[in-house]
């Protein structure tokens, strides 16, 4: 298989609204049959999210969770880490976080950041940042060996539409504190956000732990990706 190129992924899927409801309610039950059923099994499940600002994490987990017990699910909005956290290895505050027997943990950005923005942004050394996609995946890798069941999901959404849905922020009251000017300054970045993406997507894709990248620009056909990847391999 050669290597992963962004360019080449099709964006151009959809999927019709009410053809989207529909499927919907068909894989209600079995989301909820998957989530109960790991008890019994001794698993755990651990969900990251990986993306373009504005691609649609956010959307996909609101509509992934719905359909669990909420006692059984934790989801973990990621962000800048703390000065306590910066001390610490820069995987300790997730680590913290994986789910026990029986729980699905979400993660709304991940320790991808250490080879994304802390990449990108000249946050971290290149020796430094480099030398972690191999420690990510022998980390994901002990994970996986503990009984959990691991999904990664990366959302691609192109320009224009990231673009629009930056424009839909900024006018909409319940959408506006999303938007930020570090968000165009991101977007600025496109070319060397890019090659960060692309080297994440094809050196940490692992038989354990591999990526599924979700074709974004219909919201409702991504969610249904994600939904459909989680129950065809679990």
């Amino acid at each position: 298989m050669g290597r992963i190129k962004l360019k080449d992924i099709d964006l151009s899927k959809k999927i019709d609204k009410s053809d989207y409801k529909k499927e919907l309610e068909e894989y209600e039950l079995n989301l909820l049959r998957f989530q109960l059923g790991l008890k019994e099994k001794g698993q755990k499940v651990l969900i990251m999210l990986e993306g373009w600002d504005a691609s649609g994490k956010g959307g996909a987990i609101k509509t992934l969770t719905k359909f669990w017990d909420p006692r059984g699910v934790k989801v973990y909005p990621i962000s800048a880490p703390t000065e306590e956290e910066k001390s610490r290895h820069y995987m300790w505050r997730f680590l913290i976080h994986l789910p026990s027997i029986g729980v699905i943990t979400v993660f709304d950005r991940t320790w991808y950041g250490r080879v994304l923005v802390e990449r990108v942004e000249s946050l971290t050394k290149k020796k430094i940042w480099k030398r972690a996609y191999d420690e990510i995946n022998k980390i994901e890798k002990i994970i996986a060996n503990d009984n959990t069941l691991i999904y990664k999901f990366f959302m691609h959404i192109s320009q224009e539409e990231q673009l629009k849905r930056f424009e839909e922020r900024e006018t909409n009251p319940m959408k506006e504190y999303k938007i930020g000017p570090d968000d165009y300054e991101n977007r600025s970045k496109f070319k060397e956000y890019t090659d960060a993406y692309e080297d994440m997507l094809n050196k940490t894709s692992t038989d354990h732990a591999p990526w599924h990248i979700i074709e974004g620009d219909d919201k409702e056909f991504a969610r249904l990706k994600i939904i459909k990847t989680i129950l065809k391999s679990a």
